[in-house]
């Protein structure tokens, strides 16, 4: 256990220093929920205003939970382009844990992330969005915003050691974007039609961002009748468990064999 925590360290510390030298990707992820709430909120905020609700109140929870399934795309790019350059075969040579790979370069994600967070919670501020909840509450929409960024960044480790191509990751990282729109992230999904409604409300980052609303206290509208909504942050916990159990086996199965 001990060997594993020092080789998932040191291999924390090569993604924190190659995020440092190369931060495209991990600037581009995290700007863009700041440029979308500029955009969103200003352009579009008073044609999506809502009955009881400040719009932009009930967006910045759902840009920080997009933020969180932004893990996918980094977490797809960076292990395609470890995978395609063959530090991964290199890796492999080495006497160290087959965990500790993939496990470093999610902890590296996620610690990224914690900090990364801030100019979005910042911008929001500066918008009108305020925390509305107790400490212990905001501190558990940010617990729960950090497990789900972990487990995407393990969906997406696994999908780039799949792809082993870091320009297909790169295009495929850009239908990632999608997914936030198919969900509660920025609209609610009682006034979608059925069959995309139903999509919206079991789509993990509906969870998320209600769980998330609801912990900072901000007054959102109701949610919709799917269990995850009407159990928001169970709903979190559970569906980041279940993309860990699923995922996690598959990364280090991949990343232990290879293409083979």
């Amino acid at each position: 256990m001990s060997g594993m925590a020092y080789d998932s360290g040191a291999v924390l510390g090569r993604h924190l220093r190659r995020i440092r030298h190369a931060p495209g990707v991990v600037v581009l992820t995290q700007t863009m929920p700041i440029t979308m709430l500029l955009f969103f909120g200003y352009v579009f905020g008073s044609a999506l205003a809502m009955p009881g609700a400040d719009y932009r109140a009930y967006l910045v929870p759902g840009l920080m939970a997009s933020t969180a399934a932004g893990g996918i795309m980094t977490g797809m790019f960076q292990s395609s382009q470890d995978a395609q350059r063959g530090v991964m075969d290199r890796f492999r040579t080495l006497p160290m844990s087959r965990v500790a790979v993939p496990l470093g370069q999610t902890a590296a994600d996620t610690l990224t992330t914690a900090v990364g967070l801030m100019p979005l919670l910042l911008v929001g501020l500066a918008v009108g969005w305020r925390i509305e909840g107790g400490a212990l509450d905001a501190l558990g929409a940010f617990g729960l915003l950090l497990l789900f960024r972990f487990a995407c960044n393990w969906v997406g480790v696994f999908l780039g050691l799949l792809i082993r191509d870091e320009e297909i990751a790169g295009q495929l990282g850009s239908v990632t974007f999608v997914l936030p729109l198919l969900s509660s992230a920025y609209i609610p999904t009682e006034g979608l039609p059925g069959r995309l409604r139903t999509v919206a409300e079991w789509n993990p980052i509906s969870a998320v961002a209600t769980a998330v609303r609801d912990l900072f206290g901000n007054g959102a509208p109701a949610a919709g009748s799917a269990w995850p909504l009407a159990h928001p942050v169970a709903g979190s916990v559970l569906w980041s468990a279940a993309l860990l159990v699923l995922f996690v086996p598959l990364a280090v199965r991949r990343y232990t064999y290879g293409g083979k």
